[in-house]
């Protein structure tokens, strides 16, 4: 073994000890979905803390030259039956009793035990190096070595620290009025049972304020139980802030919440509160669940099959290429939704999964932080059948096991934390709305796309909004691009109005037993809504210089090839606080939208002219240049249009907002000027750009710190009112802009002193007949888009599919009427 220890010592000085901050990926391969639990196991650079599976270590051994891993394997243990277990081969679990995960009493998230073996592998032979070996050693190869391997080893990993986290949801903030609470001396003493609302004789859900003693009911709930919101009404009306909720009193404590504060709080002077009203902790016993309680049940209840799970029907499990689950990694269900989907689409495939092997042989050497690298490896292990294998209980001591219907899987955590990094929300481990993730993927392809196929086109269509102006029936015409159809939800159009006015009408009464309705809402009229002329009251109109009426109608100006459709269930009550609206709609197999195609200009119709509003007028007599909106100038520098045309848009339009100056720029992308500079009234000249003496130092290093030159850095500045963060956003997405500049000696590029180059081609989109078929749809259950899950329902040669997280089974009732997002394909002619 002398040959070992040789080669040990040779690569002695790239063997390095895991310091603070260093990403150690000892748990999943950079390129595959490989573990330690694998075939084969992980192999973990010495050097980069990078992980390979057996497949990609021999070439990242010879890119790099590194020749000291760290083979990790890990084999399952086997589970021990409980002495309570009644010969059911599997061990009770305990009941969470904390709204926590990972805490004691909290929903357990570290359920499988493992059987670790780690050994030093030196390549390209593979030759392992015992715990022998290295005792015969140099002291100094030897103190490396195990240096290296325990700073490895006791290191966090880099999915361990994004996967769900250690988090306690009953960790309460002090009141800020528990101290200084007033208390009215209205004589009111509470009895100790026997309590009713006020207002409507309700006897569950009850919240005693604080101040006045008043018992009233609590909020009502998304499917009409709970309360009805007395307890609420009463703060709104008198400001009093907090409320007990009878019924969870114990010498321990009690749910208190407070309505100024919107959040369950602590109120360390209970004791005195309640005693004001005669009410004594120490005799009090629970009799209601508390906030915790209840959290915690519908927690539980969200992995039940109900109806979009498709429950009460034994599903056949598939497996296959195409049929490969996901694990959710904390609320990731949105995620899993959105990228099963868009890898059924081929633009996504042809783009990521085709070319995967030039992919993986381009990646760079971090491939951890690579876009394309990482779609590719989720894209191809969702398709390739690799990891779609069912999974088996590891048994008990005996050795019996059972198959399970759920998969190994795939876990997506470095796809996870790649797309969501810098995102306030995707970054989080919380839920989020499955089609603003779809929109912010979308909005990352076409950054990485710059150059070559872009599979986002797939959903990109032309959208044409006329207005005509009712005073002077002129119209005018713009167009915009977008990517997801909405279609409103018209509840005053349900078939069942009946039903649900009776069933409304018989939860006011306190009837327990009345059923919950669903509304249901013909699919045309949702289209009717998105269809039907919009009436505008304040339309300025350049024909008659003044605001008037108007009316703007929407259609398709192209046809995309595959078209989403979000059915706009999420909305907000009367309270401002969010809710879902509990719809069933008739949605079609297939669509028609021709009839909505777009036709233009009519025959003898004439259009507005452009005219710019008037100037706003200063307190002095003069006119002063008029002051632009700099908040939608801001808005729109950040989508990546030149500072210039977004001033141009803002003044063109009045100062109106963002929507009518991004319609003005969708229009005039291809003016000649659209980027050279704005002319205000009363300016001898346009206000130019930034100079480069007012552009931050610090924002300039910063930028030429990421590989860009100064004057690259400075365009980007210049193009973003000097605000960094919009620089480097702006700086991405100009790529093609950046490689092509030609920057003259006075710091100024050739195109700016000529006033601006050419501006680029307007947005590229698909199109033809606009006849669809359904292939897939995403829906949620619960009572948010922040909260709930996420499962969907993809077409698979002719046979529909579930795909709940690790779950893919066969659907048998696909419940088409309570989606959420809809995925069509054109119909081949």
């Amino acid at each position: 073994m002398a040959d070992v220890g040789e080669v040990l010592m040779s690569a002695l000085s790239t063997i390095r000890v895991p310091k603070p901050g260093d990403r150690v990926h000892k748990d999943e391969c950079a390129l595959s979905f490989s573990t330690p639990e694998s075939e084969g196991g992980l192999y973990l650079c010495m050097n980069s803390f990078l992980g390979f599976g057996s497949q990609y270590v021999d070439r990242h051994h010879a890119r790099s030259g590194q020749r000291a891993y760290l083979h990790i394997t890990r084999i399952r243990k086997a589970k021990k039956e409980d002495d309570s277990n009644s010969g059911s081969g599997h061990p009770p679990k305990k009941k969470p009793t904390r709204l926590a995960i990972g805490i004691e009493g909290g929903f357990d998230v570290e359920q499988d035990q493992y059987e670790e073996d780690v050994k030093v592998v030196i390549l390209p032979d593979r030759q392992e190096v015992t715990s022998e070996d290295l005792a015969t050693m140099p002291d100094v190869v030897r103190e490396r070595v195990s240096l290296s391997m325990a700073g490895i080893m006791a290191a966090d990993s880099v999915s361990h620290a994004l996967q769900v986290q250690q988090w306690d949801g009953e960790v309460r903030q002090e009141s800020r009025h528990a101290a200084d609470l007033k208390q009215l001396d209205n004589g009111l003493k509470i009895p100790p049972s026997g309590w009713r609302c006020e207002v409507c004789d309700l006897q569950e859900n009850l919240w005693m304020n604080l101040t006045d003693g008043k018992v009233l009911c609590g909020r009502r709930y998304f499917d009409g139980s709970g309360g009805n919101n007395h307890a609420l009404l009463h703060f709104q009306e008198t400001g009093y802030p907090l409320a007990v909720k009878l019924g969870t009193i114990t010498p321990d404590g009690a749910d208190v919440y407070s309505y100024d504060e919107d959040d369950m709080v602590l109120d360390s002077k209970l004791p005195e509160h309640l005693s004001h009203f005669g009410i004594d902790m120490m005799t009090m016993e629970k009799t209601e669940r508390t906030m915790t309680e209840l959290e915690i049940a519908v927690n539980q209840r969200v992995g039940e099959w109900e109806v979009i799970q498709e429950s009460g029907t034994t599903l056949r499990p598939l497996f296959g290429p195409g049929l490969t689950g996901m694990k959710n990694l904390g609320n990731s269900c949105y995620l899993n939704s959105v990228m099963q989907v868009l890898f059924t689409i081929p633009d996504f495939q042809n783009k990521y999964v085709s070319n995967i092997d030039k992919i993986i042989n381009e990646a760079p050497s971090d491939p951890t932080q690579d876009f394309k690298t990482q779609v590719a490896k989720l894209g191809y292990g969702l398709l390739s059948g690799e990891y779609s294998k069912p999974t088996t209980d590891s048994g008990n001591e005996n050795g019996a096991s059972e198959p399970r219907g759920d998969q190994l899987g795939i876990a997506p955590q470095m796809f996870k934390a790649l797309i969501g990094r810098g995102h306030p929300e995707f970054s989080t481990n919380r839920q989020q709305d499955a089609q603003e993730f779809l929109l912010h993927f979308i909005n990352m392809v076409e950054r990485n796309c710059r150059s070559g196929p872009n599979p986002s086109e797939a959903f990109r269509f032309l959208v044409e909004e006329r207005i005509v102006c009712q005073q002077s029936q002129k119209a005018k015409y713009t167009q915009r691009v977008d990517y997801i159809v909405q279609l409103p939800v018209p509840m005053d159009q349900a078939t069942n109005t009946d039903e649900l006015q009776e069933a409304e009408r018989r939860r006011e009464e306190g009837d327990t037993s009345a059923p919950t309705v669903r509304a249901q809402i013909p699919f045309t009229a949702c289209m009717a809504a998105l269809s039907e002329p919009e009436t505008l009251t304040d339309f300025w109109s350049s024909a008659v210089q003044a605001k008037t009426t108007a009316t703007k109608t929407t259609r398709f100006a192209s046809f995309s090839d595959y078209l989403v459709i979000q059915i706009k269930k999420f909305t907000f009550g009367l309270d401002w606080v969010p809710k879902k609206l509990d719809v069933s709609i008739d949605v079609p197999d297939t669509l028609d939208l021709s009839a909505l195609r777009a036709t233009g200009q009519q025959p003898g119709e004439e259009l507005l002219p452009e005219v710019a509003p008037p100037p706003l007028m200063t307190p002095d007599v003069e006119v002063k240049a008029p002051v632009l909106d700099d908040s939608t100038v801001s808005q729109l520098c950040e989508m990546g249009f030149p500072l210039e045309a977004c001033r141009k848009a803002v003044y063109y339009t009045g100062n109106t907002g963002i929507d009518a100056a991004m319609n003005w720029i969708m229009s005039h992308m291809d003016d000649p000027d659209f980027s050279a500079p704005l002319v205000l009234p009363g300016c001898s000249s346009g206000p130019g750009t930034t100079p480069t003496e007012s552009l931050s130092e610090e924002h300039l290093a910063t930028i030429v710190s990421m590989g860009f030159s100064r004057d690259q850095a400075t365009k980007a500045l210049r193009a973003t009112s000097n605000v960094l963060d919009r620089a480097v956003d702006w700086i991405f997405s100009h790529l093609d802009d950046l490689e092509s500049m030609d920057v003259s000696e006075g710091g100024r590029s050739a195109a700016e002193s000529e006033g601006g180059r050419d501006p680029p081609p307007g947005p590229r989109v698909r199109d033809g007949e606009g006849k669809y078929e359904l292939f897939a749809f995403i829906s949620h259950m619960g009572t948010s888009t922040m909260c709930g899950h996420y499962v969907c329902h993809i077409k698979k040669d002719q046979q529909w599919v579930i795909f709940n997280d690790q779950k893919v089974c066969a659907s048998e009732k696909p419940p088409k009427d309570l989606g959420y997002l809809y995925f069509y394909r054109r119909v081949a002619e």
